[in-house]
């Protein structure tokens, strides 16, 4: 008797993959820029003026800049609230 073949039927995902890059060069330039400085010790946070020391906080600043230049950068993730 031949052996049978299983078909193999593949599964698409619900997502849709978004085309496009979601920084600009422009963006990611500014991000650079804002690690750089915070690497060197001379990138300072907000109205308190504190030193930056956490990568994450740069990168957050650099992307604000960006933002504030028109450069394309995707929305800041709202924070949900919790009861």
């Amino acid at each position: 008797m031949p052996a049978k073949k299983k078909s193999a039927a593949k599964k698409t995902s619900a997502k849709k993959k978004s085309s496009g890059k979601k920084y600009s060069p422009k963006a990611s330039k500014s991000v650079k820029r804002e690690v750089r400085a915070m690497k060197k010790g001379t990138l300072k946070s907000g109205r308190s003026g504190k030193k930056v020391t956490s990568r994450k906080q740069a990168i957050a600043i650099g992307l604000s800049e960006a933002r504030k230049s028109g450069a394309k950068v995707p929305a800041k993730k709202k924070k949900s609230s919790k009861s």
